[in-house]
């Protein structure tokens, strides 16, 4: 479960729906009077608290839980619209696990959220991922549809593993090429292009998952 305190009610509903549609439980609070009350009830894996907020700041908060011997071992992210290195530092010198400045993408926000649980132990990538009758097992470098093995290139294995880890979001061809071939390849996105050909060539009619979405990129549809 994670807690996002955000008294912007459109900011809070976006988080909590995009943790939603990326597999994890959350709920939304405005204040932390309300944070508080909930927390009584149930204790989250980690909270995004925003620094801004009306009654107690975000530091203040962060302080009261990192107090608390029951709350101590949340993970915190702090979400904020300052961005200066004297409210970062208060933020992190306070105990949270991470800070984002505002504006920031939700598939940012879901990267940082992942990072913070798999430090402490926690949302551990899974070794192997399904999608439609496409089986990758991240470890093991395999791709499996109906138990027989599907031969792929480096870039083609890490470019699918990538899309079925988010399965459901679209990335640009630019956004695939940084990820995939890295910040310094300056390839044109026909690069992508090619290889999504080729990788639904060789997954056959599983390869249909793989989804164009016009003028925007590619995505493996969630079922």
């Amino acid at each position: 479960m994670i807690f996002c305190v955000e008294d912007d009610q459109n900011i809070r509903d976006l988080i909590v729906y995009t943790l939603h549609s990326t597999g994890f439980e959350a709920s939304g609070f405005p204040s932390g009077e309300t944070l508080f009350s909930a927390l009584k009830k149930e204790t989250p894996e980690l909270i995004l608290l925003d620094i801004m907020l009306p009654g107690e700041d975000g530091i203040q908060i962060l302080k009261r839980i990192r107090s608390s011997v029951d709350l101590k071992g949340i993970r915190v992210i702090m979400l904020t619209a300052k961005s200066t290195e004297f409210d970062k530092v208060i933020g992190l010198d306070s105990g949270a696990d991470d800070y984002l400045a505002k504006p920031f993408g939700m598939m940012e926000l879901v990267s940082r959220i992942k990072a913070v649980l798999r430090r402490s132990g926690q949302n551990k990538p899974p070794s192997e991922l399904t999608a439609g009758d496409i089986v990758l097992n991240v470890e093991e470098h395999r791709v499996l549809i109906a138990n027989q093995e599907v031969s792929l290139t480096p870039k083609e294995f890490y470019l699918l593993n990538y899309l079925m880890e988010n399965q459901g979001f679209v990335f640009s061809r630019e956004k695939l090429l940084s990820k995939i071939w890295g910040f310094d390849y300056y390839g044109e996105t026909r690069t992508v292009d090619v290889h999504i050909r080729s990788l639904r060539q060789k997954l056959g009619p599983a390869g249909d998952i793989i989804e164009t979405v016009r003028g925007v990129g590619y995505r493996i549809i969630k079922k």
